[in-house]
Formats: C-alpha cells, sequence, structure tokens
C-alpha cells in the first residue's frame, strides 16, 4: 500500500474547493486520512507540523485523463502501450496491465500539484477498454496505488478509430462502422448477460467472456462509458448511443462541445474538456479553441479539464485551468474542473478531490493561488506522506522540485 503519514499543516490560506477558503486554517492528516480542516483545530502530540503562512493549501489535483506509465515519455515504442489496435473491440483489456509506474511522467505529476489519475487506453479502437485511477506516486508497483478499478470503459468516435481500421481495409472504415462495432458489442453483451443469469437461475455452467463482462457492468451503471468525441455530429452520436443502452456517459474532450452546450446540460453529461495547448493537427480539431471551456460551463455543463499526458504535459494541468480562467471560465469552476468534479462523475469523491474530514490526505501547499501562473506547488503529501518539495535554494538559486523516490522510501 501506499505509505499513510500524519501531518498538520496549520496558519494556511485553506481552499477545500467544495467549501469556503478559509483563513489561518489548519489541515490535520491522521494515518493517510484528512480528520480536521478548520480554524479550531487540536493537533494531537506527536503530530509533525507545517507551517504554511502566506502559502494556499488545496486538494490534490485529479487528471481525469492520462496515458502516463502507458505511453511512456522518451521510451518509443518499447514504452507506448496506449492501444491494442489489433482488434476494434478491446473490451476486455485493462490499462492496468500496461502501466509502468517509473515512467518519468508520473514525477512531473507532482511537480505540477497532480496526486490522482485516471489511466485510460488510447482511441485507436471503437472500444479501447477498461480505465483504473491511480495515485500518481507512493507504492512499489502500481497495485499499490489503485484508488479504484471500478472507474469507467474508453471509448473513441470519429477520426481515430475510423483511420486506424480504415488503413487495414477492414471494418470500421467509417463513422457508420465505428457506431456499428459498439452497437453490436452492447446488444452482444445484453445477450450474454440474458443467458448468463439463465443458466444462474438453472444451476448450469456457463462460459465467462472478459469483454462481456465488462459491457455487462457498463450496462448495469457500475462503470462509466468515457467515451472520446470532438466534433459536435459525433457528440450527437454519443449521445444517441447513450440513449440507446442507458449507460452513464462522460465526454471526453468534446472540442466542439459548445456546439451543444445547452444539450449536455439537459441531459447531464459531463464534459472533460483538452487538452488545451495544441494545435488544430487534425479535421476534428478546427474548431479547438479554450473559450469553448468557459461556454460549457456557463451553459450548466459540469467540466474537468485534461492534459491527455504525454499530449500536454501533465504538470501544466493547472496551467490550462488559468489560461480558461483568461478565457472567461470562473475561477472556482477552474478549480472544480481539476478536483471536486472529475472526482464526483468519476466515482472517486469518497476518496479523492475535496479538504474534509474522510477523504484521504492528499494535500498540496502552493506558494500562492495556483491559478496564478507564477506560484508553484512546494510541497505535495499523498496519503499525509510528503512525496514531493520544492528546493528553492537548489540550482544555484533557481531552484528544483525533489521526489521521495522509492527506492529511498522502500528500502
Amino acid at each position: 500500500m501506499t505509505s499513510r503519514s500524519s501531518i498538520a499543516i496549520i496558519n494556511a490560506y485553506v481552499v477545500p474547493v467544495a467549501a469556503a477558503p478559509i483563513e489561518n486554517g489548519t489541515v490535520l492528516v491522521e494515518d493517510g486520512v484528512i480528520t480536521a480542516v478548520g480554524t479550531d483545530v487540536t493537533v494531537p502530540d506527536g503530530v509533525p507540523t507545517l507551517d504554511a503562512r502566506g502559502r494556499h493549501v488545496l486538494p490534490g489535483f485529479v487528471e481525469a485523463h492520462a496515458h502516463i506509465g502507458t505511453h511512456e515519455e522518451g521510451e518509443g515504442w518499447a514504452g507506448n502501450d496506449t492501444n491494442e489496435m489489433t482488434h476494434p473491440d478491446g473490451s476486455a483489456l485493462r490499462a492496468l496491465d500496461g502501466i509502468n509506474i517509473e515512467d518519468e511522467g508520473f514525477r512531473d505529476a507532482l511537480l505540477g500539484g497532480v496526486t490522482s489519475a485516471v489511466i485510460k487506453p488510447g482511441s485507436g479502437n471503437p472500444i479501447g477498454g477498461q480505465t483504473v485511477a491511480i495515485k500518481t506516486w507512493g507504492g512499489r508497483t502500481v497495485d499499490e496505488q489503485i484508488i479504484s478499478e471500478s472507474v469507467s470503459v474508453k471509448s473513441a468516435l470519429g477520426e481515430n478509430p475510423k483511420r486506424v481500421y480504415g488503413d487495414k481495409k477492414q471494418l470500421p472504415s467509417t463513422r457508420l462502422g465505428v457506431a456499428n462495432v459498439i452497437r453490436k458489442a452492447f446488444v452482444d453483451a445484453q445477450n450474454y448477460v440474458a443467458k448468463r443469469d439463465a443458466a444462474a437461475a438453472e444451476g448450469k455452467p456457463f462460459d465467462r467472456d472478459l469483454g462481456k463482462e465488462t459491457l455487462a457492468r457498463v450496462l448495469a451503471g457500475e462503470l462509466v462509458w468515457d467515451q472520446h468525441v470532438h466534433r459536435a455530429d459525433d457528440i450527437a452520436t454519443a449521445l444517441r448511443l447513450q440513449a440507446e443502452f442507458g449507460y452513464r456517459l462522460v465526454i471526453n474532450h468534446g472540442t466542439e462541445g459548445a456546439f451543444l452546450a445547452d444539450v449536455l446540460a439537459e441531459k447531464d453529461v459531463p464534459v472533460i474538456f483538452g487538452p488545451l495547448f495544441t494545435s488544430r493537427s487534425k479535421v476534428e480539431l478546427r474548431h479547438r479553441a479554450i473559450v469553448n471551456l468557459g461556454i460549457l460551463a456557463a451553459a450548466g455543463v459540469r467540466v474537468a479539464i485534461t492534459t491527455d499526458h504525454p499530449v500536454v504535459p501533465i504538470n501544466f494541468l493547472v496551467h490550462q485551468a488559468s489560461l480558461a480562467v483568461k478565457e472567461g471560465l470562473d475561477p472556482q469552476v477552474a478549480l472544480e474542473a481539476l478536483t471536486t468534479n472529475p472526482a464526483a462523475f468519476l466515482g472517486l469523491d469518497d476518496r479523492v478531490g475535496a479538504l474534509a474530514p474522510g477523504l484521504d490526505g492528499d494535500v498540496v501547499v502552493w506558494s500562492g493561488d495556483p491559478l496564478d501562473v507564477n506560484s508553484r506547488a512546494e510541497h505535495v503529501f499523498i496519503t499525509g506522506t510528503e512525496v514531493f518539495t520544492w528546493d528553492a535554494a537548489a540550482g544555484n538559486g533557481r531552484g528544483r522540485g525533489v521526489v521521495a523516490e522509492r527506492m529511498e522510501r522502500f528500502a
């Protein structure tokens, strides 16, 4: 398991996100769990304290859509396990089985105050596979960093699967074909569930199918359907498929989501928006604009922000939020888009996303308002253990982030 420690961060400007900010506040973490947040907090004997006077203290950020560990930086094909592009239906696949926790991206996450990430398969397949939510640091193996395996299944509409399988001259080479693969997979899963349940009722043996078992969990509402989609017409297809099969839908990317903001708000379909720091590298991105995030939020859509790491380095997650504020996003919503929102609509809010008693002690001390591009994460705690510290004196006075490496903590 990740290391669990106790710490009291005192005299801070505490921003719980889910509640009003607190002047001269304290965040108390005991045995890895937040036990108190406020101004009148008694720190038990023996609990170390960190004086954060003049600093902002927030929950660790949640990256809602990343490929850290599966698309390793600087490793080329040897470290790229995001897409198993040999069959369009990857429902039996799991991102968990391809994560290398020594990927440099995890260290970058700490630099940017990101303590949780949902790791997803890529978008080369109509159905990419199951996602997993993990801490960005803390274990000897990825299994010790898991927050939840029951998060979502990644799916893709639009250019990516159409291009991948069109190049192979096989289904799906069109948008019609992509939608057909998804619909057929769900119909097969419905038939599978009926046969499975009938066999169970009759006490007969039944052969399990890993992919259909996963899709059955989507149909039962246990797993979210994470839909990679950019264009408005593809978003309409995503909504059409949801209406047919009744699963919990979360739009990922949503580049043209602003065109359907009122519809998404009415149907309460959340959007994980981004990445924001990219060029218009393909047709689907011709209407890419940071301002679209503010338009979605203003319409009442629940939003999160993603770097899609390594498309944009994960430590720039907060800077994307800052520029979204510059382009009209409400600052409070920007913070929610990094914390409470992704935690809520991906089912992680019983563990992460806010500073509140009972949640994990994932706490970040910032030099100032994190939405100010001049602010930096100075101390990062995961379940109460300090895993990152900014050393201002290092590098001949230029400063350097210091990560508590695994070999140091588990020697």
